[in-house]
């Protein structure tokens, strides 16, 4: 929990914020509510699909945007990589919290 309150306030370094959550961990998280959502909804259980699909994925789609964001804000080399982390981290944290 300490590590998940440190992204929050943008306090881990910004390779971490983006490779460990917002890469790997959103592929892990979005991944597995996608395929729950898919087998809830083929078992006829829409409201049980829909909060595992929506109330647990988009939360961490936020958590991490917010972290991966403030985490660039206190990047020390090119201001280049940390735009880069910021355009592609809310892009594809928007794609995935809508689809």
């Amino acid at each position: 929990m300490n590590t998940l309150r440190r992204l929050w306030r943008g306090d881990l370094p910004l390779s971490q914020a983006f490779w460990n959550w917002a890469v790997i961990g959103a592929i892990a998280v979005n991944g597995l509510t996608s395929i729950l959502f898919l087998i809830l909804i083929m078992n006829d259980y829409i409201v049980a699909a829909f909060i595992v699909g929506y109330a647990l994925s988009v939360p961490y789609n936020v958590v991490v945007t917010v972290g991966v964001w403030r985490s660039a804000g206190r990047y020390a080399g090119d201001r280049r990589w940390a735009d880069l982390a910021r355009i592609v981290t809310v892009s594809a944290m928007t794609i995935l919290s809508l689809t």
